[in-house]
């Protein structure tokens, strides 16, 4: 730290007590210097010579025969006031950054200019803060600290921009040029070890100054960053990090602590100036979920709406970033779902619109067959539609989110957004598991959502033995994977598929109801899947007998829709696989009634 004596002579000050002040003298003191609560008693002739405010108003004393002065409004109190008073009888006093903005205050106030002697207070103050303190980094940030509790006098006096001014012509320095003091606390990277192991110089890192200006109160910080950005050399990500890493500082983590009443404020102005600072670049500079934990802190601090608009553009150009996670907002309102599914939902939509502006407005609409065809090469569409299965999969056990509220979600993501269905299944599970006074039509609706042509081997293989999934939709798991299993059908192919879909549909209304609610002892299925296994391996999932007799009495149904079909249509696409004829699956059908009991 920088600092400046000035005079020469032993100090001579003494206390009577906590409110008095004297000069030990041989001459007699004659005024008192009332600063504040504490009283100086001084000698007239040396305080004369360096104050111009003091020559009048002893004057004005002595004209109405008292020998007594108030200063209640002193800049910096009596401590101030005592290294002025020194300065005037040629007492050592010691200034640096912590008490030079106060006694150039104090000497503005008195007015100790050049005018009354030369070399007065103000002119070597002045000199001090020119040459050494505004030239340090850390002293210009402990000056412009001090300058908060001395305005409007530091404001006039144009400390303040003086001292925002040094400081961001500094943060723009290139690193390769940095030699002065300052703080880097970050964890050193592998190569930065080894360098610091050899003894060597480590390189000047660019976010440098970051960690000291965090120190600063938030309006000082917020013009200090003003004033970065308007030089214009700092990139945006390098604007982003500081804001995160001074977010981090100040705003607690807890949630009791963020909506504390003596807080609230407090945490809204912070995060209020933030969101002010971002940059210019709504695309870059900040990560999502950076981002994303701001409009947390906004929401539960009950920041404005344009606010909370602001952040939702920014995160929705950046949303297939985000993690689960970060998307786990807690609802404002009490007694609704746990998490604020509407938000999402509106950060999906404006994502689509920003995709589609993107593309030159083709896909704005996402039902439309162009967006369907180029989506899938979009990787960032892709990415959300894992991070929505993901998030739809953490609230589905909400008991308190709706259907409608699941299903409209999960449709604001188009289907190409989706190359495998697996985690949409998974949350529609969950969702259907904590859910279990559905009715059979809203079962029917929360599984249309699913394409059971997209689920993988395992994902179709716990499907098939999921008694909480509708008849039907277990019917088509079965036999899609019935027919990828023989070769009939890849796993994603869509093409030639609405014959097997109408067959389905229409074995699934010639089932008795009775069959559809029955269940097959567990132990004589798995006897038979392995015996079946063993004549055709890999043509069908192991399954319950429950499973497999739905399987079976598809191709039962299948054979026996072709019998009447003339010899051209035998050797077309819809015939079952060899390893299963309709005459077996007959014969099997007859002798399970034998070998199976139903519970």
């Amino acid at each position: 730290m920088k600092f400046m004596k000035l005079g020469s002579k032993p100090d001579a000050f003494q206390s009577d007590g906590s409110n008095i002040r004297f000069v030990v003298s041989e001459l007699p003191t004659d005024v008192i210097i009332h600063v504040g609560e504490v009283k100086f008693y001084l000698h007239k002739f040396p305080l004369l010579s360096k104050s111009k405010r003091l020559q009048g108003l002893i004057l004005k004393a002595h004209e109405d025969n008292r020998n007594e002065v108030l200063m209640h409004d002193f800049p910096g109190g009596p401590k101030t006031f005592e290294i002025c008073a020194k300065f005037c009888y040629g007492i050592t006093v010691t200034l640096n950054a912590y008490n030079v903005v106060a006694a150039r205050c104090a000497a503005e106030y008195l007015e100790m200019t050049e005018d009354i002697e030369k070399g007065n207070l103000i002119y070597k103050i002045e000199v001090f803060l020119n040459t050494s303190v505004l030239r340090s980094w850390k002293d210009s940030i402990i000056v412009l600290q001090t300058t908060k509790s001395l305005l409007p006098w530091s404001e006039e006096l144009k400390l303040v921009g003086r001292c925002i001014d040094c400081i961001a012509s500094k943060t723009s320095v290139d690193p390769a040029n940095v030699n002065w003091s300052y703080t880097y606390n970050r964890k050193l990277t592998a190569s930065d070890e080894i360098v610091e192991s050899q003894k060597q110089i480590r390189t000047v890192s660019t976010d440098w100054w970051i960690e000291d200006i965090c120190e600063l109160d938030v309006d000082l910080y917020k013009r200090v960053m003003v004033a970065v950005k308007s030089k214009g050399r700092m990139s945006s990500d390098m604007i982003g990090e500081a804001l995160k890493v001074y977010a981090v500082r100040w705003l607690p983590d807890s949630y009791d602590a963020l909506v504390a009443d003596d807080y609230m404020k407090r945490n809204r102005i912070l995060v209020e100036t933030i969101i002010y600072l971002l940059p210019s670049d709504k695309c870059s500079g900040c990560s999502c979920r950076f981002l994303l934990k701001l409009l947390k802190v906004v929401i539960l601090v009950g920041g404005g709406d344009p606010l909370k608009d602001e952040l939702m553009d920014r995160i929705s150009m950046q949303l297939h970033k985000a993690s689960i996670k970060d998307l786990l907002i807690p609802a404002k309102s009490s007694g609704d779902t746990i998490y604020d599914v509407e938000l999402v939902q509106s950060l999906v939509n404006k994502f689509m619109v920003q995709i589609g502006s993107r593309n030159d407005g083709n896909f704005v609409d996402k039902t439309e067959s162009r967006f369907l065809e180029i989506a899938p090469e979009n990787k960032s569409l892709l990415a959300l539609g894992k991070l929505i299965d993901g998030y739809l999969a953490e609230i589905a056990s909400d008991t308190n989110l709706s259907i409608s509220s699941f299903i409209d979600l999960t449709k604001s993501v188009p289907d190409a957004a989706r190359s495998s269905h697996d985690g949409l299944y998974t949350a529609i599970d969950i969702y259907l598991k904590e859910h279990p006074n559905l009715t059979k039509a809203e079962k029917k609706s929360i599984c249309r959502l699913m394409d059971v042509k997209k689920l993988s081997t395992e994902a179709s293989l716990h499907a098939a033995q999921n008694e909480r999934l509708p008849l039907r939709v277990v019917v088509q798991v079965l036999f899609f994977e019935h027919l990828k299993a023989a070769g009939g059908i890849s796993a994603t192919s869509t093409n030639d598929t609405s014959n097997e879909a109408t067959l389905v549909e229409d074995w699934d209304s010639r089932i008795p109801e009775h069959n559809k609610s029955s269940k097959i002892k567990s132990d004589e299925c798995r006897n038979n899947d392995e015996k079946k296994n063993d004549k055709d391996k890999g043509s069908t999932l192991l399954l319950p007998s429950r499973s497999r007799r739905i399987l079976d009495k598809v191709w039962v149904g299948r054979g026996q829709g072709e019998t009447g079909k003339s010899s051209d249509t035998s050797g077309s696409s819809q015939s079952p696989p060899s390893s299963v004829k309709p005459r077996e699956a007959k014969n099997s059908g007859s002798s399970r009634q034998m070998r199976y009991s139903i519970s």
